[in-house]
């Protein structure tokens, strides 16, 4: 009986994706550990610590199919953890005794953090190829739109002009910093765990650091310095990794939202047929993609915000905080796949309306660019002077109707200083974007060279 967002057959691939709910599906979960308990027995006998038919017999049985579901998920509820009833059937499973060396020397928690971080290794590889991506198609919207003359808004009203292809580069720029910080919280983060009751691997005795490095080796992961059964920044930092990513996703949303307004209607979303319609209004395009990333990006935030609070941990092994990590891990990877997807889509298909944007720059009779104008008169008035000259005849041109370069050929003061010619191109906005091309050029580069070379900077 689904019930959430993320496991209903209706919502479930609008607020996340198959992939990612694969990840952190219960048969991959129990196939990791598994596999982990798979890779103890090897190494242990590897190393003389349990008998070599032993591992092989623990690892013929290390098999999704041959575990009994309905009894797991009953023997969970009593347990209160599901590692413990895994091993007890796969212990059953072995023959002449042999299951007597399955998990030897280590803990529940052992299984289930070093799952968790091979779960997220999976996780990310897919979340690194969505940020690729959708960076390719900030890099293509920046370059051809380099030169698309805008309205800036600042609080929701016309600042200056600047250009869409500027606007998109600083949302690449961003993606790209995304990346960066991906790539730095990889090593971090992939680190195993094994440390038996207490992180000290005192039941191995002398072989337990030998255990834990082979373990560690088996699985591809990092060894840690030390157990980390209670110290969760890890986490906690992946949490707020996702954090920032779907915020730079959420911030794109709420612009081509915003864009998407039938008095601005610059920029869209991609059509399709009954796409965004609405059950009454026939005319309706709503924004789709857009309106579910706003949605889901404070829930992540809230999530991340969750596993901060989970690294609140008593002693070495926690009561409760560490459980909570079960419930956040999956939604918060999860929403942050479907926000990804999302905006993949929104940034691979989006469409923009050079002319509206024009047009849109002239709907102030030319205020859009009253401060080239005073920076234009500035030099000779003085910035303070050049300024309060111009928001008076900005207001005479508000309350006119009239066009501002109008009022400045009219005025005695500006035209001492300011020919005809010289107001027209003050008050043409393409005159007035200032470094935009410069800095899109400058961010493309960045792009192309850690494309290149991703270890400098991507």
């Amino acid at each position: 009986m689904p019930a959430t967002a993320l496991d209903s057959m209706v919502l479930r691939d609008v607020f996340a994706t198959p992939a990612m709910r694969r990840i952190f599906s219960d048969e991959h979960r129990l196939t990791l550990y598994l596999a982990i308990e798979a890779a103890l027995a090897r190494v242990e006998a590897r190393l003389g610590v349990i008998p070599a038919a032993a591992a092989a017999e623990i690892e013929r049985h290390c098999a999704l199919d041959e575990l009994d579901l309905e009894k797991l998920k009953r023997d969970t509820e009593r347990i209160g953890a599901p590692v413990q009833p895994v091993v007890a059937q796969l212990t059953a499973l072995c023959r002449d005794g042999l299951g007597q060396w399955c998990h030897y020397g280590a803990t529940t928690q052992d299984i289930m953090d070093t799952a968790t971080v091979l779960q997220m290794r999976e996780a990310f590889a897919l979340i690194d190829a969505d940020l690729a991506a959708i960076a390719e198609a900030l890099a293509e919207l920046a370059g051809v739109h380099r030169d698309t003359v805008m309205a800036a808004r600042s609080q929701l009203q016309h600042a200056i002009p600047t250009t869409f292809g500027f606007k998109m580069a600083g949302v690449l720029a961003a993606v790209t910093r995304d990346r960066e910080r991906l790539s730095q919280l990889l090593p971090r983060l992939l680190v195993g765990q094994f440390g038996g009751a207490v992180g000290t691997l005192a039941s191995l005795g002398d072989a337990g650091p030998a255990v834990h490095a082979a373990l560690m080796g088996e699985l591809g992961l990092a060894a840690p310095e030390i157990a980390w059964h209670t110290a969760r920044d890890r986490i906690a930092e992946a949490g707020g990794f996702l954090a920032l990513v779907t915020g730079t996703c959420g911030k794109l949303a709420r612009d081509v939202t915003l864009l998407m307004q039938t008095e601005v209607a610059e920029a869209a979303e991609a059509a399709a047929p009954g796409r965004g319609s609405s059950s009454t209004m026939p005319q309706k395009r709503n924004p789709v993609s857009s309106v579910m990333i706003q949605a889901a990006v404070p829930v992540v935030r809230q999530l991340a915000a969750t596993l901060y609070e989970a690294m609140v941990e008593d002693h070495e092994r926690a009561s409760g905080a560490w459980q909570t990590e079960w419930i956040v891990v999956p939604e918060i990877f999860c929403l942050a796949a479907g926000i990804l997807a999302h905006t993949r889509g929104v940034v691979s298909g989006l469409t923009v309306d050079a002319e509206r944007m024009r047009a849109n720059l002239a709907i102030t009779n030319g205020l859009v660019t009253a401060e080239a104008v005073q920076m234009g008169l500035a030099a000779a008035l003085g910035r303070g002077n050049a300024h309060h000259l111009v928001a008076d005849l900005s207001r005479a041109a508000l309350a006119s109707r009239r066009p501002l370069a109008a009022l400045l050929k009219e005025n005695a003061t500006v035209a001492q200083h300011l020919d005809p010619d010289a107001i027209d191109r003050l008050c043409d906005p393409a005159n007035y974007t200032g470094a935009a091309g410069a800095s899109v050029d400058r961010v493309l580069a960045l792009v192309a060279r850690a494309d290149r070379d991703p270890a400098d900077g991507g």
